[in-house]
């Protein structure tokens, strides 16, 4: 338990912390016309991350690759089983429970993010909105539950997963687990800087956060 070694990438933690703060912040701007500008460049923000994150599936480190983190129904199974008794078995990468989290939350996020961009540039009429918005609860009931997963985890197996998707580091649990060699730091400040400049790049053209010409009498009465 005392040797660490480094299991996620810098563009993996970026893109993890990016993607929470997008999608709270999209998620509480849903409903404001106010703030409707916000809720567009974070959904926009989103779906760069979903499609930044399918490529890093496939050409990332050890760990962000899909291929680490697909299991069996069979293994799967037994994962949650032995969750129930409070054993379950330890993965230095993302283990079955989190995987299925992963996965719906790529496919929910597409789904909401593709029909929010039809539905603003007024394509789908109430069906798309209908399924924007199932979408998006949908991913919320994810996440929740992906949050209660992380908890749970973390209990049983001693083990910080938060601080981990934060440092980088997880503990050596058994013989042989192997780290990775590079943490790609540039590749994850390129993320961090294009999303940054894509925010404050919108903020300047007067549009963030400007206030709905049909709303704001309402909100200064």
């Amino acid at each position: 338990m005392g040797v660490r070694i480094l299991v996620w990438d810098v563009p993996t933690r970026v893109f993890h912390w990016l993607l929470v703060a997008s999608f709270a912040g999209a998620f509480l701007t849903s409903e404001s016309e106010r703030y409707r500008d916000i809720h567009v460049v974070l959904g926009y923000t989103l779906l760069g991350l979903i499609a930044f994150r399918l490529a890093w599936g496939f050409l990332g480190t050890r760990y962000a690759q899909f291929k680490s983190f697909i299991f069996s129904p069979v293994e799967t199974a037994k994962y949650f089983t032995s969750m129930l008794k409070g054993s379950p078995k330890h993965y230095l990468g993302h283990n079955p429970a989190g995987s299925l989290a992963v996965f719906a939350l790529l496919a929910l996020g597409i789904t909401s993010c593709v029909s929010g961009v039809l539905i603003f540039q007024d394509i789908g009429g109430e069906a798309l909105e209908e399924l924007h918005e199932m979408a998006s609860y949908s991913m919320l009931g994810v996440v929740a539950l992906h949050v209660a997963g992380v908890l749970a985890s973390s209990l049983l197996h001693r083990e910080n997963l938060v601080r981990a998707m934060i440092t980088g580091y997880k503990s050596v649990q058994t013989v042989g687990e192997k780290g990775i060699s590079c943490a790609y730091a540039w590749l994850g400040a390129i993320i961090l800087a294009i999303v940054l400049a894509f925010w404050f790049g919108y903020q300047a053209t007067g549009l963030m956060g400007s206030p709905n010409p049909d709303t704001a009498g309402q909100h200064s009465e």
